[in-house]
């Protein structure tokens, strides 16, 4: 009769503490996602545009070339919900929601494989799901919020290969890895990682190309074969799809680096270090500014890590060149500070918007995972300590851990969601315009002039008009879409996305009696996000 394992009851502990935190992390993902950021950004909306096209055109791409070129595959995710649930806001950012929720159980697993320790990886995972920085990220239908989830899922399964020697690890992780360059243009840096780590396993494994070589050729397989199609879209079938607006904001362009590329290249480095703890992202789509991206607590907690993993990983390279001690931690040493400077490229090799919250996204994973480094010195000095420091170090820990939520959580849901500032960066105003629309009265005839040149076809509409496009594309009825030719008939509403005076003039001179109605949704509350309307006679 085969014996039941029975769980211990730390084990326990860990999955409900587990399950709790990842509760709280979809909690304060999807938490009035509807009205938190308080507008949809037109570069969110152009993916929801071309998500209805592909639903409507059963054209599902790899690369959609608008917009400065974004990769397929998290839009094509879009169009699935959008077709599940409608062009909805919920719709446009479930994805970024689920992505952003099931990082956090992958930081928990390659924080727990890297440590040796499940507590280190329900710290990890505490402090990214209640970190503003990916909460923010996780509520923004961008397709970056993919990289934490694809980083952290296939460097797991690559150290767990590690350890186990198990050939189906090495597939998967270079499945998941290859995927990554689908996602994300700033993912395309991520194999520099593995050609860092590579002379730290040759030092820490013996006889480590003759032991692994046949797992990395699983690995190599699996990245190749999903990274293929996009390969093949690159290289083959559309070749200028690689090319991209990072070409204009290098900091190798002559215009931005006025012929100093040493000293432009030590400003953005300087500028996108320093984003983590003093001087953060002035963009309040990225960040909270003038505040830097992280907390003081886990700002803390992530110099301390910084700076021990250097330490460490200096002190084992010279036990390694005196003693030829073999010793793993280098290579963690090496993974940790490799992703962190590599994944910082795409932000320091741009002269633009600095320091760069969304394009340093990489750096999300090492950074928390350094940070629970921190975090986990004053965890293990508590459990070797006696009653009296035992209780006074859980003490710190439990309050710059709660500290950090609380201060993260009432940044985003109280300052952040009252900001008139934070609205404007999202264009609030053109979001309102189509929950106004859609309040409307069925029998109102509503016109609205997505584009001055009269044109009515996604494919040409400016970006600015995505927001208003998205949200009422099938959804408003009565609605027409002013082209060239139109001829408007009152009684009527005439909506203008971008609102101008010289055309409003017009309107009011050929049809006597017209008025403009100055439409605020927000009341009170906040400024901004108003619009007008012009009421042809009749709408009174």
């Amino acid at each position: 009769m085969f014996k039941q394992s029975i769980p211990r009851p730390h084990h326990i502990a860990t999955w409900i503490l587990l399950t709790l935190i990842l509760t709280l992390a979809f909690t304060v993902r999807i938490y009035h996602i509807d009205s938190i950021p308080a507008g949809i950004y037109p570069d969110e909306a152009a993916n929801g545009v071309d998500a209805l096209n592909a639903i409507e055109t059963d054209d599902y791409k790899l690369f959609y070339p608008a917009n400065y070129g974004r990769e397929g595959f998290f839009i094509n995710l879009q169009a699935l919900s959008i077709a599940l649930i409608g062009n909805t806001i919920l719709g446009l950012k479930l994805w970024s929601i689920l992505f952003g929720t099931f990082s956090v159980l992958g930081i928990y697993l390659l924080s727990k494989e890297l440590f040796h320790r499940r507590s280190a990886g329900i710290l990890s995972a505490f402090m990214l799901a209640t970190s503003y920085w990916a909460i923010n990220f996780s509520r923004i239908g961008f397709r970056a919020i993919m990289v934490t989830f694809i980083l952290s899922f296939s460097f797991y399964f690559f150290f767990q290969g590690l350890r186990t020697r198990r050939f189906r690890d090495f597939l998967i992780s270079g499945a998941i890895l290859g995927l990554g360059l689908h996602t994300y243009i700033a993912f395309r840096v991520t194999p520099i990682i593995l050609i860092l780590l590579l002379p730290a396993l040759i030092l820490s494994y013996e006889n480590f190309l003759k032991r692994y070589y046949k797992h990395a050729l699983f690995f190599l397989f699996g990245a190749f074969i999903t990274a293929l199609p996009m390969f093949y879209n690159f290289f083959v079938s559309h070749p200028e799809d690689f090319a991209s607006r990072s070409d204009q904001i290098s900091v190798f362009s002559p215009e931005i680096n006025h012929g100093d590329i040493i000293g432009t290249l030590a400003r953005t480095f300087s500028l996108s270090l320093i984003k983590y703890n003093f001087f953060g992202d002035q963009n309040w789509r990225h960040n909270y500014p003038p505040y830097p991206i992280l907390d003081p607590f886990v700002g803390t907690f992530f110099l301390a890590g910084f700076l021990f993993t250097l330490w460490q990983a200096v002190t084992l390279i010279g036990r390694r060149i005196r003693d030829k001690d073999r010793d793993t931690r280098l290579v963690i040493d090496f993974f940790l500070l490799g992703s962190f400077f590599i994944m910082l490229i795409p932000e320091f090799l741009t002269g633009e918007g600095l320091p760069h919250a969304l394009r340093s996204i990489g750096t999300q994973l090492p950074v928390f995972l350094m940070a629970t480094l921190g975090a986990f010195w004053i965890l293990q000095k508590a459990l070797r300590s006696q009653t009296g420091a035992r209780i006074a170090f859980f003490s710190i820990l439990i309050i710059t851990l709660f500290g950090s939520a609380i201060f993260n959580l009432t940044k985003y849901f109280v300052f952040f969601a009252n900001s008139s500032a934070a609205a404007g960066s999202f264009n609030e105003n053109y979001t309102n315009m189509g929950r106004y629309l859609l309040s409307l009265p069925a029998d109102t005839k509503k016109y609205v002039l997505f584009d001055e040149k009269g044109n009515d076809s996604h494919f040409n509409l400016p970006v600015y008009a995505h927001p208003v496009y998205f949200l009422t594309s099938g959804r408003v009825a009565n609605m027409e879409i002013i082209r060239s030719d139109t001829v408007i008939h009152g009684p009527a509403l005439f909506l203008m996305v971008n609102y101008n005076d010289e055309i409003a003039k017009k309107i009011e001179k050929f049809s006597p009696g017209a008025s403009v109605e100055r439409i605020d949704m927000n009341g009170p509350n906040r400024e901004g996000g108003d619009f007008n309307v012009i009421l042809l006679p009749g709408n009174k």
